[in-house]
């Protein structure tokens, strides 16, 4: 028991210090027109570094994230499928299907997968 109290007295200490320590190092830096430009060799930047960042990008990613995701978890289904040999999880996996087919299908009609404008 006690290691346990230790441990999550310990598991408080720690994040505590390094956001206190953090705070009071944040507080001696100050913001300044040249650190917050990019470096050029001590020119003048020529322009902007922070371009704008697509939301269309932004959104394909997420959608590819989103759909790699659910292809790794419907790897391992047929050799479950084989496995259970059971009806209400084939009837359960092809619902699932249908479900990630549908979801496809809209985004395609929408346009958020296509990569031109």
């Amino acid at each position: 028991m006690y290691i346990m109290s230790f441990a999550f007295l310990l598991a408080l200490i720690i994040p505590i210090f390094v956001y206190t320590l953090s705070y009071f190092l944040f507080l001696r830096s100050y913001n300044d027109r040249y650190k917050s430009s990019p470096f050029e060799c001590g020119f003048d930047p020529y322009s902007n570094a922070r371009i704008p960042f697509s939301t269309r990008f932004f959104l394909l990613a997420i959608i590819f994230i989103v759909f790699d995701i659910e292809v790794v978890l419907l790897m391992p289904s047929p050799l479950l499928i084989d496995l259970s040999m059971n009806t209400s999880f084939l009837m359960i996996f092809m619902m699932l299907m249908l479900i990630l087919f549908i979801g496809l299908i809209h985004e395609w009609n929408e346009g958020s997968i296509n990569w031109i404008y």
